[in-house]
């Protein structure tokens, strides 16, 4: 996906919530099966497990985890791929548990935007603090199937009115339902319209999107970057055996 100016192209975007937006890698060789040796876990801050450490990154993303782990593992999703939610079902709980209270892992989580509902909803999670973003993150995964059923039918009309950024997010979120459910989970009505009405927050996200799939060439979500290296999976089942070769065994 190119954006030779990210205003422009995320307004061109369709509003469709189509599959196209993610693949599924499911014949994926994967990195070499070298194996490192070990490594020792870190004990976290006192009082706190390191899923409990977050943090804002320059890249744009959400870094949860010990910040000098060995192994860093960035996560590109799209919030309206299936296959993203999937992931989320089965490997972030034991990915989060396991290896990033280790120590030995840290998880850096980057919205790689398809669509403007995905944008939207990519928005409202970086609405919060810091600390809630991973926890929003999961909510929209688990509900993905119900938020669906509700944009669906505001898509046509939204199409036709032909908003501003400024006003786009915010009457797409609301016809959407979108407002209401983030409201449910801590981030207000003005808080969230606030934050959709910022169409800046919407070209950075645009943008991160090119920039990172230009640098790690991302033909589809969810993508695995391990210390810097696409490592061509998808799925919980591939990844998992990357990160105990990698050492977080």
């Amino acid at each position: 996906m190119k954006f030779a100016n990210t205003r422009l192209a995320l307004l061109a975007l369709p509003l469709t919530l189509g599959l196209a937006a993610c693949s599924k890698k499911d014949d994926a060789a994967g990195p070499s099966t070298e194996t490192a040796a070990a490594l020792p876990t870190v004990a976290a801050p006192a009082g706190k497990a390191w899923s409990d450490v977050v943090s804002k990154t320059a890249e744009g993303g959400y870094v949860m985890g010990n910040p000098d782990a060995p192994i860093k593992l960035i996560e590109f999703g799209s919030l309206t791929c299936p296959h993203c939610a999937e992931f989320e079902e089965k490997g972030f709980p034991k990915l989060r548990d396991t290896y990033v209270n280790s120590g030995r892992v840290s998880l850096e989580f980057r919205n790689f935007v398809r669509d403007p509902f995905d944008t939207t909803m990519a928005m409202l999670t970086h609405c919060g603090a810091p600390e809630s973003f991973f926890a929003l993150t999961q909510q929209v995964y688990a509900n993905q199937k119900d938020i669906f059923e509700k944009l669906q039918p505001a898509a046509k009309e939204i199409q036709g009115m032909n908003l501003p950024p400024a006003k786009m997010f915010g009457v797409m979120a609301d016809k959407g339902g979108l407002i209401d459910f983030f409201g449910a989970r801590g981030i207000s009505r003005d808080q969230a319209n606030a934050c959709l009405a910022n169409s800046k927050t919407a070209e950075a996200l645009a943008s991160d999107t090119q920039t990172a799939g230009d640098k790690y060439t991302i033909t589809g979500t969810p993508t695995f970057i391990v210390n810097g290296k696409n490592v061509d999976v998808a799925t919980w089942e591939q990844l998992e055996p990357i990160l105990q070769r990698a050492g977080a065994r």
